[in-house]
């Protein structure tokens, strides 16, 4: 084969850097490696060959040593070159003497060449397999962003800017996020698993830690250092609260996250569908932290059941409500922020106090957790179940009919036994 088509095979090889991302002297070392397997598969050993890239000529060259015997000792003519030949080349050359002469690579045949392609496409292949993971794994935690490629039932598949492929899981997804082909998608690096030397990046849009780098990029002072995010609780798409901390007594934390006129956290907002985000100043007296994580619902007073981590909330009946939220989400959600399990309870007046019962003394005829059921939705007391329509029980608690009615007829008996 020509010349020429020895440098084509090198445009080749600069081909495939240019398309893998792979740096030069990697690429060097890789095309060597191919060539001294190739080498050894046909010889049986590539110790005695020398392969020399030239990358800026675009070339290589191969060099073969043999060493110098009788003409009639000749056994291989790969490790060994007959004494007659040998002064063909140089009329000094000995017995024993190493003969260095260059090979045509070419001259191996096709065979050997397709070889070749196979081993340096295979090798840069895993060698693009190493990249992609180590690149990935150190950003874990990161967001990135990539071009929705294809929609599957159970994941979407990404290609960011380099041809790497992505996936964002439908189970970390946020319920109400909808995307076509094309479009551009914002996530945070979840995992990245390497089975079978096969890199996946998997990423995430429910994560604490996407509501976290996007509180970074649209706030300068948590970038900075000077405020910090102490604690995340979320819900994604509905709900999530955020304890910051400033190590600057000038900064507002929760005014500079929010923005003027909610200018900073607007942009957050979009990015998770609306999702309600409530910012609030972190503190290590638990006591406060409760109370701020439950705001705008104001606190009577807390019983703190330190062992157990649980912290038993009294406040008036107005406030119950507010407190819990819609669906129990307030309460669950300032529960995963500080801490502590809360239970949230009516404070009684003294006359109150002496006519109703609390449910948790009902625990030896109804189960604990049918208690918690209706705990959980804002009723504490006996009274405050008897005083609502049965209809609404049902609709509130999801209970069965024949439990809440049970609890009906228990809570009822009560009072008619006091009458």
């Amino acid at each position: 084969m020509s010349k020429k088509e020895s440098i084509n095979l090198i445009d080749t090889f600069s081909e495939f850097k240019e398309l893998k991302s792979i740096d030069r002297s990697t690429l060097i070392s890789v095309m060597e490696e191919s060539f001294r397997n190739v080498i050894s598969k046909m010889f049986g050993s590539d110790d005695n060959y020398d392969v020399i890239i030239n990358p800026d000529k675009g070339d290589f060259e191969i060099y073969r040593n043999r060493t110098v015997v009788e003409d009639e000792d000749l056994e291989d003519d790969n490790l060994e070159i007959s004494l007659t030949e040998a002064k063909k080349i140089d009329e000094d050359y000995e017995l024993g003497e190493e003969v260095t002469d260059q090979v045509d690579f070419m001259s191996f045949g096709r065979r050997a060449i397709l070889n070749l392609r196979q081993t340096l496409a295979s090798k840069i292949l895993e060698l693009q397999k190493e990249n992609v993971f180590t690149k990935y794994s150190e950003k874990v935690g990161q967001i990135v962003s990539a071009e929705l490629y294809q929609i599957w039932k159970k994941e979407m598949l990404l290609i960011d800017d380099e041809g790497n492929e992505l996936y964002l899981p439908k189970t970390e997804q946020i319920p109400t996020d909808f995307y076509r082909k094309g479009d551009t998608v914002r996530a945070v690096v979840a995992m990245v698993d390497n089975k079978n030397n096969n890199p996946k990046i998997i990423l995430s849009r429910i994560s604490p830690v996407f509501l976290e780098r996007l509180f970074e990029l649209e706030v300068p002072e948590i970038n900075e250092g000077l405020i910090t995010i102490k604690k995340i609780a979320r819900m994604p798409g509905e709900r999530a609260k955020v304890a910051v901390e400033s190590y600057d007594d000038r900064i507002d934390p929760v005014g500079a996250c929010v923005g003027v006129k909610g200018s900073r956290i607007h942009g957050i907002v979009r990015e998770l569908r609306n999702e309600n985000i409530d910012v609030i100043n972190y503190t290590t007296n638990t006591s406060l932290f409760i109370q701020r994580a439950l705001s705008p619902a104001k606190i009577s007073s807390i019983r703190f059941n330190e062992a157990e981590k649980k912290a038993e909330i009294y406040m008036k009946p107005e406030e119950v409500s507010q407190a819990i939220g819609k669906g129990g989400l307030n309460i669950k959600l300032a529960g995963m922020l500080t801490g502590y399990q809360l239970d949230v309870y009516r404070e009684l007046d003294d006359e109150e106090e002496t006519e109703d019962i609390y449910l948790d003394e009902f625990n030896d005829e109804i189960e604990q957790w049918v208690i918690d059921t209706f705990k959980a939705i804002g009723y504490d007391t006996a009274k405050s179940v008897l005083a609502v329509p049965r209809q609404d029980l049902l609709k509130r608690t999801d209970l069965e009919e024949e439990t809440v009615d049970e609890v009906l007829r228990i809570l009822s008996a009560e009072f008619e036994e006091e009458l």
